[in-house]
């Protein structure tokens, strides 16, 4: 078994984490930080974890987690992250870091829509986390930067598009919802019950932070640059991401080219499925999983092509997939402790 750490157990990401871990068949939780909960035994804080962790939280040391670990999952907020990755990493362990701190190539575009960065020299070395796009550079690095939930859901669905030249780069707009699990489980207002149940709304209206992580990874697909309109919308459920993308086509692309497009990028992975003519994403079929949906439809009078895309923001746009880029880090069957089906109802 691989000894793994966790700073970071109090949120929900960091829960995923410990569900996934606790059912991985090998990977095991050595040590998970949390300031919150600190020197409470795991189970006794998280009662769906019982019976799968015999662990207490600790405080927030990296190099103490470090030492107990080869890897070590952030799950912290921004700032918090790069704050602890150096220190970990000098100790000698592997970081996946789940927040936003290692995910932009540019520095000056990180602070524009984060903070100033306190560990500049790493985001050179820093490797995307999307295995589907970057599995051997993962394969070989020590500090993966774990995309957004609405992030993963835009670019698998849009990236392979954009390489073979089938849609615009110009004018692509996307509006994704989120279950209420994306906003984190600290207490907030506008997420009380009485706020969200039966009721559907956009926010961020006027810039989100993962537009400039999608625009980057847009433009290098695209080999120019590309400005998203995006929109994210809050749903009044648990957990689960439904993005609808729209695209002008390209030299006449259907509905068929863009299908083969994906089966050409996708048909080996073990985590995107790309539904038939008629099928369409729907957030049960993935919750739980890993996994991620693609459906497309032509819009008959427009000729614009709708994109649609389904995940669930805690597994394959969190937690799971920070699972799938350990085990490539670790050189471990890319599918370990990931193969469980989706939940339903």
């Amino acid at each position: 078994m691989i000894p793994v750490a966790i700073m970071g157990g109090s949120g929900y990401t960091g829960v995923e984490l410990m569900r996934l871990i606790a059912g991985h068949p090998q990977l095991q939780l050595t040590a998970v930080s949390s300031s919150q909960y600190e020197g409470q035994a795991v189970e006794a804080v998280f009662g769906a974890l019982e019976g799968g962790l015999n662990l207490s939280f600790t405080p927030h040391d990296p190099a103490a987690l470090a030492g107990s670990a080869r890897l070590a999952f952030l799950a912290v907020p921004h700032k918090a992250a790069m704050a602890a990755a150096p220190a970990i990493l000098a100790a000698g362990a592997k970081v996946v870091d789940l927040s936003a701190d290692f995910r932009l190539r540019d520095r000056a575009v990180y602070e524009k829509w984060y903070a100033p960065h306190s560990a500049p020299e790493l985001l050179a070395e820093a490797v995307y986390g999307l295995p589907e796009f970057y599995r051997e550079q993962i394969k070989a690095a020590r500090l993966v930067a774990n995309p957004g939930c609405y992030v993963t859901s835009v670019l698998v669905a849009l990236v392979p598009l954009l390489r073979a030249g089938l849609i615009s780069p110009q004018g692509l707009i996307a509006d994704s919802a989120s279950g209420v699990s994306g906003a984190g489980r600290g207490a907030k207002l506008n997420l009380l019950h009485g706020e969200v149940h039966e009721n559907f709304r956009p926010y961020s209206v006027d810039g989100h932070r993962h537009t400039p992580e999608m625009e980057q990874e847009l433009s290098l697909a695209a080999g120019q640059e590309v400005r998203l309109t995006f929109t994210p919308h809050l749903l009044p459920m648990d957990r689960g991401i439904l993005s609808t993308i729209y695209a002008q086509a390209v030299g006449g692309s259907d509905e068929q080219a863009v299908r083969d497009c994906w089966q050409r990028a996708y048909g080996a992975e073990p985590f995107v499925r790309v539904l038939a003519k008629g099928r369409l994403p729907e957030t049960k079929q993935v919750r739980g999983s890993n996994r991620v949906q693609l459906a497309v439809a032509r819009d008959p009078r427009s000729g614009v092509l709708k994109i649609f895309s389904a995940l669930d923001n805690l597994t394959k746009g969190a937690s799971g997939q920070a699972v799938q880029n350990a085990n490539l880090m670790l050189g471990l069957p890319e599918t370990a402790g990931l193969t469980e089906l989706a939940l339903t109802p």
